[in-house]
């Protein structure tokens, strides 16, 4: 009966397309929709159509990636909150972002719920609020967007990734 229904969804899904209100996504982001035991999300991986249906709004997708220097102005001023989710080992190692405040991807979850008080003394910077504009930052782009999806889902709205990650970051402040 669930392959059935399933199968349904399935055929639904080219009729969807055709009209635009379904975006192709990664079978990663497909079974996270429908969570990692679901019988539809396996199906739809069988037979190859992995598709996440749109919000039927005809508002834009926010962009949430960042550019080098789209960062720099943010960071000149002020008026963003810059998280670096690497391990301090990596920012002893190669270096950070002037400004940023370290919050290890293991720990995003929970210091995004902390009262700001414990965020401060614990992460040495202010607590963002879920109206500020946040960046999160990485090595190369991957964790911050694990960063940005977690702090979406606790509800904060103005949030983003620097996708080239102190690697970019690196290499620009050397050219320029």
């Amino acid at each position: 009966m669930a392959q059935r229904a399933c199968s349904r969804l399935a055929a639904a899904i080219p009729w969807l397309l055709a009209n635009r209100n379904v975006i192709p996504a990664s079978r990663r982001a497909l079974s996270n929709t429908f969570g990692t035991h679901s019988r539809c999300a396996s199906y739809i991986h069988a037979t190859h159509k992995v598709y996440v249906l749109r919000s039927l709004s005809s508002s834009p997708l926010p962009e949430t990636d960042v550019s080098y220097d789209q960062l720099k102005k943010l960071l000149a001023t002020r008026t963003s909150v810059v998280i670096d989710v690497r391990e301090p080992w990596e920012l002893r190692e190669y270096g950070n972002i002037p400004g940023s405040i370290n919050v290890p991807l293991g720990q995003v979850n929970l210091a995004l719920q902390l009262n700001p008080e414990e965020f401060k003394e614990k992460y040495g910077g202010d607590m963002p609020q879920p109206t500020d504009h946040i960046v999160f930052s990485c090595l190369a782009g991957i964790r911050s967007q694990k960063a940005l999806d977690q702090a979406v889902s606790l509800g904060y709205k103005d949030a983003q990734h620097y996708a080239g990650g102190w690697q970019d970051w690196a290499k620009c402040e050397q050219e320029s």
